[in-house]
């Protein structure tokens, strides 16, 4: 059988069409805003156009060459987590009626989508134990300078204070929301426990902080064990009380509405979204019950409500975004809807339940201890490298140049975790790794016992 080609080459005819439709006169004039210098200046070597059975045999033969967890244990964290996501996830999340990132405007031909919103709403609002959520942040960076600026608005201050402890991407994102806008000023770490300088802290807050920002667990996975102190300072100043979250360790710490958190942001990746080359993400937000506060609150709000005949329905009770009538008095201009994601969150956290997050924050702690026990003991590397409790992300020091540790690990089969020397010099060689309940008893002890032979040869 002889297969016809699904992709027709143009002819001359076809091209001189399409110029005219442009009103050019040649292909060389689409490209007349392409500086000289950065064009290639010639056809491309491509191969000969395929049939599609040929095509499909040559991209799957290409795909096998890509190499995943399954094959080789990954112990990087850092911000996108490696976790197990259940397979009914996929199955509803991707269902056609959800795979859609368009806003749903008209609330009477979208029920389905905005009770997706609800639901995800209402369970975010369950693990941090907040009141209200919206849907959504595009992730935990940008939920962060949202939530800056909010501050912000709601006491009229500009300043915001932040843990040295930070992912760098994050502060980044922070500094480029809020230039011109709000100070940022960072509060150092106790250097034997990692924890904020409760001291430090007291001395730099002031009449002008608009906020003080904390995570629990903080970057370099370190539990926060003062955040009711760190609380009471902020609220004391008159400033708000922000916590970042990672939301897998919620089954096993308190929620942050429980030690007074006026905001709440945090990263939703964890829950039931496969990383994909760094994402996508989804950015978690919720506030305490506060009309000012909620009037506030970037994106929007799903509600619950009734129609004229009394049927349960949903709305958009708020969206706050500057292309409707809120133009100049918008408080946000987050606009892409993460809707595909936040039904993802809802579906997992539906599936795991109470009991299920609480034995998932169990298991990465339990998985964390015993690679961090077992590395300790290997001469030549220190884990944790701070004396305090940890969830699943962990320091590991060396005296040996981490690259060379890094790539001895891909040697052998392993992704070891990132290098942070460059973001915490103080550290020296040091690298961040991550444990979570993906991890079996063989990829941890793959990884051990890796470690253990690079530091016998010392190669």
């Amino acid at each position: 059988m002889v297969f016809k080609h699904q992709y027709i080459p143009l002819t001359e005819e076809d091209r001189k069409a399409m110029l005219e439709a442009l009103g050019l006169k040649s292909v060389e004039e689409l490209y007349r805003d392409v500086p000289r210098n950065v064009r290639l200046n010639r056809w491309l070597n491509l191969p000969e156009p395929l049939v599609e059975a040929d095509l499909w045999r040559s991209v799957e033969n290409l795909m096998d060459r890509n190499v995943t967890h399954k094959d080789v244990p990954v112990f990087l964290g850092s911000g996108v987590w490696l976790h197990y996501v259940p397979a009914v996830v996929r199955m509803l999340a991707f269902l056609p009626e959800f795979q859609t990132a368009y806003t749903p405007y008209q609330s009477e031909i979208s029920q389905g989508i905005l009770q997706a919103f609800f639901e995800y709403q209402s369970m975010v609002c369950e693990i941090t134990g907040m009141d209200i959520a919206n849907a959504s942040m595009y992730d935990w960076a940008s939920a962060l300078g949202e939530a800056t600026l909010m501050a912000g608005r709601v006491t009229r201050r500009r300043e915001i204070l932040i843990p040295k402890i930070i992912h760098p991407e994050r502060k980044s994102t922070l500094e480029t929301f809020t230039h011109n806008i709000m100070k940022v000023r960072e509060v150092p770490y106790v250097k034997e426990t990692g924890i904020l300088d409760i001291d430090a802290l007291e001395s730099l807050v002031s009449k002008d902080t608009a906020g003080v920002y904390v995570e629990n667990p903080n970057y370099l996975g370190v539990m926060e064990i003062q955040v009711e102190e760190i609380g009471r300072i902020a609220h004391d100043n008159d400033a708000l009380f922000v916590v970042g979250v990672d939301p897998t360790s919620l089954g096993v710490l308190a929620p942050p509405g429980q030690y007074g958190a006026d905001i709440v942001i945090g990263e939703g990746q964890p829950l039931g979204i496969d990383p994909s080359f760094g994402g996508p993400l989804i950015g978690l937000f919720a506030c305490r019950e506060d009309r000012n506060l909620m009037r506030n609150m970037p994106g929007r709000l799903i509600g619950m409500t009734e129609d004229t005949e009394g049927n349960r329905c949903y709305t958009i009770t708020l969206q706050t975004r500057e292309q409707h009538i809120r133009r100049e008095k918008a408080t946000s201009n987050i606009c892409s809807n993460e809707a595909l994601c936040a039904v993802q969150v809802a579906i997992y956290l539906a599936c795991i339940g109470p009991e299920g997050l609480v034995q998932l924050g169990e298991t990465c702690m339990a998985n964390a201890k015993y690679v961090m026990q077992r590395i300790d003991e290997i001469d030549g590397f220190r884990a944790p490298l701070f004396e305090s409790p940890h969830f699943k992300e962990f320091t590991v020091n060396s005296q040996t140049p981490m690259e060379d540790i890094q790539r001895k690990l891909l040697e052998r089969g392993i992704q070891g975790g990132k290098i942070i020397r460059d973001e915490f010099p103080e550290l020296g060689e040091t690298s961040l790794f991550c444990v979570t309940e993906i991890h079996s008893i063989e990829d941890m002890d793959k990884l051990v016992e890796a470690l253990g032979e690079i530091a016998g040869k010392h190669d």
